[in-house]
């Protein structure tokens, strides 16, 4: 008899450290009910961070992690897909490490469209550097580190993935593990790079985030006809529904068998002056 796999399976002997009510517990729930669900082999399995209380997410997990620095986990990730194009490869950061010091490389990486899942957990706050404002933090929203006089526009991350070139964009909410594991199960399943915020409260540096639950429409989102109406929502749309905003029609291809090592040494001969 087939053995039933279960989300168990991918947890890891670590417990979370996360503080109490915070939405990253429910992001873990949802990325092993995804993966349960597509049956993925652990040793086939990639989760790569970068810095912050999200991206403490891949030690939680009984699969290949690589925990990066801040920032960087794209670049990461892309040079491992590349290298080995077999493997399921998902990026897990927060919002400061994805679309700040990290923009740059997530611009870049919808642009290549390189077949790949991220996971953003969006809590408009840095969170583990004690509460100061994020890229997509309000202006409403003052802290003492923040200069009073800058009231700089939320990052709009969604508007800028469907610009930049990413084949899948979608939102999530933590308190809503199951609909979120739907939408990461299609992100992976999804022939290129794929882009799900989440919205995931910091309880205690954003502590009225905790009505996110009464606020978030789910599955309010719907793929849209083309581009320009993704767009107009990312755009102009109501920025507490969740489902998924843009998935562009394309065959999926198998993956590429890995290729033979490469000889670095002549590589280094090759450069040899």
């Amino acid at each position: 008899m087939t053995e039933i796999i279960k989300p168990a399976d991918y947890k890891s002997d670590l417990k979370p450290v996360w503080c109490p009510g915070c939405g990253d517990f429910g992001v873990l729930a949802a990325v092993t009910r995804a993966f349960a669900a597509l049956e993925l082999e652990k040793h086939q399995t990639a989760v790569i961070s970068g810095i912050g209380c999200s991206s403490r997410l891949p030690a939680y997990l009984d699969t290949y992690g690589y925990h990066g620095v801040h920032g960087r986990a794209l670049p990461v990730a892309t040079g491992l897909k590349l290298a080995r194009p077999d493997l399921t490869v998902v990026v897990t950061g927060g919002d400061g490490d994805m679309y700040s010091i990290g923009a740059g490389h997530f611009i870049h990486a919808c642009r290549r469209d390189v077949n790949m899942t991220l996971l953003v957990m969006d809590n408009r706050v840095y969170g583990m550097t004690k509460g100061q404002p994020s890229p997509t933090t309000g202006p409403e929203v003052t802290h003492p580190m923040s200069t009073a006089d800058v009231r700089a526009r939320p990052f709009n991350a969604l508007a800028t993935a469907l610009v930049a070139g990413a084949g899948f964009v979608a939102r999530g909410f933590s308190g809503d593990p199951d609909g979120l594991a739907r939408i990461i199960t299609e992100a992976i399943r999804h022939p290129g790079f794929a882009v799900v915020e989440i919205l995931s409260p910091c309880v205690v540096y954003r502590p009225e985030q905790k009505q996110w639950k009464h606020q978030v429409r789910r599955d309010a989102l719907i793929p849209a006809a083309d581009l320009n109406a993704a767009l107009e929502l990312a755009m102009n749309g109501d920025e507490m529904a969740t489902g998924i905003l843009w998935r562009e029609k394309r065959e999926r291809q198998a993956p590429t068998p890995p290729t033979a090592r490469t000889d670095v040494a002549a590589i280094a001969e090759a450069f040899r002056v």
